[in-house]
């Protein structure tokens, strides 16, 4: 019994000195060849797998002539660390370009309050200018047509602006047909001309003017209540952008004579002034009865 504890001793001693790092250096030198020739045999099969560590772990854990330093180097260095604030980390990270979860939540929410707001600002810009290129076109326009006006030789018609406004027309009609009945009134009646007015909206020339008479008050004629005209070139479907303001007024005193229009002498009726209201709103009812019916004559209780 004393002998076999005494061997058991002797292994344990014999363990003991065999763990020395220097021992366990030299025998993974001389297992580190093999191991690589193993490693390299089964590469074909298994792509390669780590050396198995040998049974005394304690020599593979110790560290070799110049790892002491590091190892201490490297447990102070988070001490020689500068602690950031809360909010450092968070505001880097904002900063950055941010990992795929930040970059797809940044897509989700959208432009950012700048790029909206000149996405904004540049929409609001594109009405405003197709506003001004309305005014320029429609201002060339007009003046052109008073120019032409002025050199009429006959002196069909004159033209005075209400208000100083390029948009809004005083236009006096000075003859019709002089066979016409509506020619003996005037003369009857000392009436120089026929006045009316025009008024040009934003998109003239590409949509008619508004035109009603003023004054004297007519009957027939296609005058209708109000001093309306019942003229399909003077509705957006018979207007064309061609068609002058003289080229109208030609057209309203044909249709004046073709209508057997005549000067209103009735007693009170014929002092009464025609209303833009009462025009306006004759003039919607008309179009929306020819559109209904076409431009012939509609039935008569339909107006």
């Amino acid at each position: 019994m004393a002998t076999l504890l005494r061997k058991i001793g002797l292994i344990r001693l014999h363990n003991r000195d065999t763990e020395d790092p220097k021992h366990h250096h030299n025998h993974r030198g001389g297992g580190g060849q093999q191991s690589a020739s193993l490693r390299g045999k089964g590469g074909a099969k298994s792509g390669g797998h780590k050396q198995a560590p040998h049974p005394g772990g304690a020599g593979d854990a110790s560290p070799g002539p110049g790892k002491g330093k590091g190892k201490r180097a490297a447990e102070l260095a988070p001490r020689d660390k500068q602690p950031q604030p809360p909010g450092a980390a968070g505001a880097a990270g904002a900063s950055g370009a941010g990992g795929p979860r930040e970059r797809v939540a940044g897509a989700r929410a959208g432009p950012g309050p700048a790029v909206a707001a000149a996405a904004t600002a540049g929409s609001s810009l594109v009405p405003a200018a197709r506003q001004q290129h309305c005014t320029q076109v429609r201002s060339r326009r007009l003046m052109k047509e008073l120019q032409d006006i002025a050199r009429l030789s006959d002196r069909f018609i004159s033209v005075e602006l209400v208000d100083e406004s390029l948009f809004d027309w005083n236009v006096k009609l000075h003859q019709v047909d002089k066979d016409s009945v509506l020619w003996q009134d005037m003369k009857e009646t000392n009436t120089e001309f026929i006045l009316l007015n025009l008024t040009f909206p934003d998109n003239f020339p590409f949509s008619p003017p508004f035109m009603r008479v003023l004054s004297p008050r007519l009957e027939n004629g296609y005058v209708l209540d109000g001093g309306a005209i019942c003229m399909e070139l003077l509705t957006p479907r018979g207007w064309s952008s061609a068609y002058t303001v003289e080229a109208v007024m030609r057209q309203f005193a044909a249709s004046l004579v073709k209508g057997q229009g005549r000067i209103c002498r009735k007693a009170g009726k014929s002092k009464k002034s025609f209303s833009r209201k009462e025009a306006e709103a004759t003039f919607k009812s008309l179009v929306k009865t020819h559109e209904k019916y076409g431009w012939v004559t509609p039935p008569v209780s339909d107006g």
